[in-house]
């Protein structure tokens, strides 16, 4: 284990540690409440039950998001809302400072709550008006809550902190903390409106749901006793009662939000090379996007994360499309990702759900380095690709050379020695002429017929007359023959037609494994079979001698191998001692 990784894991047991008191610490908080509520039987016991109740619903929840992701602020604040409940509960203890800061906190959650929606998924404020809404409601629940207990001597509250009896500013206060706490809550339903409509379409059904659900239960707020009072004919005590569930229940819809994986991952950015690891292994796209893109996804827990790689002169998606990143003022961010001083891509993301760019950079940092990976290996494959053509346009340039040299022969020299043949016969047929001329015509045209059969022999070896004339079909029947062995060809179809290079390259190493056979291994039978599978041409030539043949050993099996390895071919031999000899070889000729 690395320093890191023991940092890290120290790290997370520091946290686990914390959140364990914390759980436990709340647990008996709880306890304490509910057992003094149930005891004291003061007030609407079952309300104040309820309020301590919605402390431990946001309490766990917020403990298990925020062990799930602790680099992002949701869980931490889902805790604190569940510890401002349980303030706000207090706030009906008697006669204990503890219920005179609950009395000052009474309506502490939510802004709280006001705040987790604004945050969430990011854990961060990201606009202007989310940042006024959530510092307007501190004000409304923290300063306008201050007349009503500070100048209501008989208030509702069990412990009095009134220092002046003064009910005109209380019901101003009243008034004005109504009208503010309103316009908090109609902007932050605003806000996620807005959020609803903008979400990818990879998330809106799980956002739409969350914010849907927040924008009825913080409205639920403010319109309480004017609108849902009348409407469901609820009394003080039902109201307050169904408010408290709909609050209460919105963390649970902030826990599924979060199972369903929309939540931003920023605190495990340091896992995404070995991600990439997992999903680049073999990668299909020489570019890699697709694997790298997938682990950014993964890593950023954006799920509408798009990967551009610099191709020199515009930014490619994983399908080779050019894309342009986000406008400054569009809701999509982007950073430009490269290596030193060159560049290598551009990652965009939602900024709702990651405003902070740093870890998208630090991200991007890794997957700058996958990329080039697989930019270096794309080049690598491109020069083995180019070398192969290299190798075959040799070929081909022999086999022109080879066919040009046959050609020649052919029409040129051949052509004069038997018009030579043809002169000196005609010196034997003079009627008048030496005694010794007949004789000497005689043996120069044997010796022109003998230069002639010789010639003819030069050029079938050089490139075989059947193969440049009828194809490699034709000139294998021709070649087998010729054998000194019986010798069956085999051909699955008669009619096939393949590039020139393939069908010389097929044709010596026919004649070469052929001739191998003839000469080392004492058979008495040849087989030869020609199939073409797809876009490969299968050649096997099999012999019933005595075996024991090693590919690339010998003279005839090296040179089969080089011009099987020229076509990027292969070459397959099976000769067991006493049984034979089996030789398969495989060559592209194209689709």
């Amino acid at each position: 284990m690395t320093s890191r990784q023991r940092h890290r894991s120290a790290l997370r047991q520091s946290l686990c540690g914390a959140l364990g008191v914390i759980a436990l610490a709340s647990t008996v908080i709880a306890y304490g409440q509910i057992s003094y509520f149930l005891v004291e039987q003061a007030g609407p016991v079952m309300l104040y039950v309820c309020i301590t109740a919605t402390a431990l619903v946001y309490l766990g929840t917020g403990l298990v998001a925020w062990a799930r992701r602790p680099g992002n602020r949701c869980g931490l604040i889902m805790v604190l809302t569940g510890l401002s409940w349980f303030l706000s509960a207090a706030g009906n203890l008697t006669s204990t400072p503890v219920a005179a800061i609950g009395t000052a906190a009474a309506t502490s959650p939510l802004v709280f709550i006001v705040w987790l929606l604004h945050v969430f998924p990011s854990g961060r404020i990201r606009s202007r008006l989310s940042q006024v809404t959530v510092i307007g409601g501190f004000i409304v629940a923290l300063v306008l809550q201050a007349p009503l207990y500070l100048f209501e001597v008989d208030g509702p509250y069990p412990v009095s902190l009134a220092v002046a009896d003064r009910p005109d500013l209380v019901a101003l206060g009243g008034t004005v903390q109504s009208l503010a706490g309103m316009l908090v809550m109609l902007s932050t339903a605003w806000v996620l409106l807005a959020r609803i409509r903008r979400a990818p379409a990879q998330q809106r059904v799980v956002l739409a749901t969350l914010y849907a659900y927040g924008i009825v239960a913080v409205l639920s707020v403010p319109l309480g006793a004017n609108v849902l009072a009348p409407l469901l004919a609820l009394s003080a005590e039902g109201l307050v009662a169904f408010q408290l569930s709909l609050l209460a229940g919105l963390p649970i819809v902030f826990l599924w939000a979060m199972l369903q994986g929309v939540f931003a991952r920023t605190g495990e950015v340091t896992e995404l090379g070995e991600w990439i690891g997992d999903t680049a292994d073999d990668p299909a796209d020489d570019t890699a996007v697709a694997p790298v893109l997938a682990a950014l996804r993964r890593a950023l827990g954006d799920p509408s994360v798009e990967l551009g790689r610099w191709s020199g002169s515009a930014y490619l998606d994983a399908a080779g499309n050019p894309i342009r990143p986000p406008r400054p003022d569009a809701d999509r961010a982007s950073v430009e990702i490269g290596l030193g001083s060159r560049r290598v891509g551009v990652i965009t993301y939602d900024a709702d759900l990651n405003p902070d760019p740093e870890p998208v950079r630090a991200a991007g940092a890794i997957a700058a380095v996958a990329l080039e990976n697989a930019r270096l290996t794309a080049e690598l494959r491109a020069n083995q690709s180019a070398l192969q053509l290299s190798r075959e346009r040799l070929v081909e340039a022999g086999d022109r050379a080879r066919r040009r040299l046959a050609q020649n022969l052919h029409d040129g020299l051949q052509v004069e020695l038997v018009l030579l043949a043809l002169q000196a016969q005609e010196l034997a047929e003079l009627e008048q002429r030496p005694a010794d001329l007949p004789e000497a015509a005689e043996r120069l045209r044997e010796r022109i017929d003998g230069a002639a059969r010789e010639l003819r022999e030069l050029v079938h070896d050089v490139m075989p007359a059947p193969l440049m004339e009828r194809g490699l079909i034709p000139a294998v029947v021709d070649l087998a023959d010729r054998m000194p062995l019986p010798t069956s060809v085999a051909v699955s179809d008669r009619t096939m037609t393949l590039p020139p290079t393939v069908e010389s390259t097929a044709y010596f190493v026919i004649a070469e494994a052929l001739s191998n056979a003839v000469k080392h291994a004492q058979a008495t039978r040849l087989d030869v079979r020609v199939d073409r599978e797809g876009n490969r041409l299968i050649i096997v030539v099999i012999d019933d001698g005595v075996g024991g043949a090693v590919a690339g050993t010998g003279a005839g099996l090296s040179g089969i191998a080089n011009r099987v390895d020229v076509l990027g071919g292969r070459l397959t031999v099976e000769s067991p001692p006493g049984a034979g000899t089996r030789l398969r070889v495989e060559l592209p000729c194209g689709s």
